[in-house]
């Protein structure tokens, strides 16, 4: 292909081709935009956030597509002629193709995921698929697919690269909503996400692992309130949904395909019933058949297992063999079904110590273990970013009150928080702490937190112990504090310690009071 790319002009490539491959929400696709762009690049922040808008491109893709447009009708055009790229710069070629076309058509896709119900997926054919198909055919030829025009090789075909560029928008988009802060921490988490999705090799995804997925079970661990559940809903409203190019839908609407169950709100019985459904009278109250999460999800849809460490030995046992297998039973059947989607589990626990002390069989995390993500603290994300607090707080306030009052009450909450919380307020409510407090601040003008117990409390509390210098009560007073202090739970914290809920609370509020 010597004749068909200058030096300069596969050096572009080269790197338009990584960067359609690369996570984008590491640094390496600042360093790749860079790089391709030279002077041209425009300087930004480190983290794509969501203060930016979703529905316009970035300066330098922009820039980018602008010497990436001429380049390929060049190309285009002497291959029409009879040139023929081989090897590497076939696939260059391939590359750069589906880097344009998706691009192309990122405003189709944007509006399948948030437009108007008559757009969206589920309500119809997605015309603008054969506008695509057009564009491809003018590219690759009206071989079935990618490059088989230029060399007869085997490649893409055009329904699979539509199908992998609406899950790119969809992931991306999920990701970019539900995932927000400006820290380096919250960065990481968006990489992390990217790559439960795709995986950290996306040509690999591409080839071979695309419809897999749904093979490797995601553990989310992170403290309460960092945002777990909006992890695994990115996750699941983000997998690969195959297109049919005769009716012009896809196979399912992604919108439809997440089961979200909170394990910690239900007996056991319950949550037997709702993952495994049941047969008419296997329980009292079951007066008809039931058909549980497990069997209503799609083979491209997936389950999410809120607060996992809370399921007791009996049902750990029963979703092993669901995860070994992929068979149950209902309650009350002894005719096996297959689970055919994906798994996603939560905790806020540390597994290690429940492990540790029985209550979470091994063979059961190592079957969830295959894909984890850790959700930071609060406090990790304000540590690394001055400007992570006012922009959270804005993104909140936008939710709470609309776009009209969000700058006036970001300004109230923010003032608040600074004159009375200090920059050294622990969050130990995380996320979910700080919308509470931009809601008491817009409807009472004040927050009262559960005042937090310092950070060295342990080891306060260890040398208090050691030293002779506390009183029963006092002890039981510090130590109900401590445990609290990490569960935000009175019910988890007197389970932990075996105490009456009752008895935990008068404590807490004892040592609220300062006694």
């Amino acid at each position: 292909m010597a004749a068909l790319l200058s030096d300069d002009d596969r050096a572009f490539a080269t790197v338009v081709s990584k960067l359609g491959y690369c996570n984008p929400f590491l640094p390496e696709r600042i360093e790749l935009e860079r790089e391709a762009l030279g002077d041209a690049f425009v300087p930004g922040d480190a983290v794509w956030s969501k203060r930016d808008d979703l529905a316009q491109d970035e300066p330098n893709v922009t820039g980018i597509l602008l010497r990436l447009d001429p380049l390929l009708e060049r190309l285009r055009e002497k291959i029409a002629k009879g040139a023929r790229p081989s090897g590497d710069d076939r696939l260059l070629y391939e590359d750069l193709v589906l880097f344009h076309l998706f691009h192309q058509r990122q405003a189709d896709f944007r509006d399948a995921i948030v437009g108007p119900p008559q757009r969206k997926t589920d309500r119809g054919p997605l015309p603008f698929y054969r506008r695509f198909l057009l564009d491809w055919q003018r590219f690759f030829g009206r071989g079935e697919a990618a490059g088989q025009g230029l060399s007869g090789g085997s490649g893409m075909a055009p329904q699979l690269a539509f199908a992998f560029f609406f899950q790119i928008r969809r992931a991306f988009h999920h990701i970019f909503d539900y995932v927000i802060g400006e820290s380096m921490p919250a960065a990481r988490l968006r990489a992390a996400v990217w790559q439960s999705i795709f995986t950290h090799n996306m040509r690999r995804y591409r080839r071979a692992l695309y419809h897999r997925m749904a093979d490797a079970t995601c553990l989310i661990l992170g403290p309460s309130g960092t945002g777990k559940e909006l992890v695994a809903r990115a996750i699941g409203l983000s997998q690969f949904i195959p297109f049919d190019p005769k009716t012009e839908k896809f196979a399912t609407d992604f919108a439809a395909a997440f089961y979200a169950l909170s394990i910690s709100a239900l007996s056991p019985t319950l949550i037997e019933s709702e993952l495994f459904g049941h047969r008419r009278g296997a329980f009292t109250g079951a007066v008809q058949d039931r058909a549980g999460w497990l069997e209503v999800c799609p083979p491209l849809g997936a389950v999410f297992l809120d607060e996992i460490a809370e399921i007791d030995g009996a049902i750990q046992v029963k979703l092993l063999r669901v995860l070994q297998t992929r068979a149950f039973q209902r309650l009350g059947e002894t005719k096996d079904r297959v689970f055919h989607g994906k798994l996603i589990a939560a905790t806020n626990r540390d597994l290690a110590g429940e492990m540790r002390a029985g209550r979470f069989r091994e063979d059961l995390y190592y079957r969830l273990c295959s894909d984890v993500i850790v959700t930071p603290a609060l406090r990790d994300q304000l540590r690394d970013s001055q400007d992570a607090l006012p922009n959270l707080i804005r993104h909140t306030a936008q939710r709470l009150a609309g776009p009209e009052e969000a700058e006036a009450l970001t300004r109230e909450a923010l003032a608040w928080i600074e004159a009375q919380l200090g920059p050294d307020y622990p969050w130990p409510g995380n996320v979910r702490e700080l919308e509470q407090c931009v809601r008491n601040v817009m409807i009472h003008k004040a927050y009262h937190p559960v005042r937090p117990v310092a950070a060295d409390a342990a080891q306060d509390l260890a040398e208090a112990f050691r030293s002779g210098a506390l009183t029963a009560d006092e002890l039981l007073r510090r130590y109900c504090g401590l445990v609290y202090a990490q569960t935000r739970s009175y019910q988890e914290t007197a389970r932990r310690l075996g105490l009456d809920r009752r008895t935990v609370k008068a404590k807490i509020a004892a040592l609220q009071d300062g006694g």
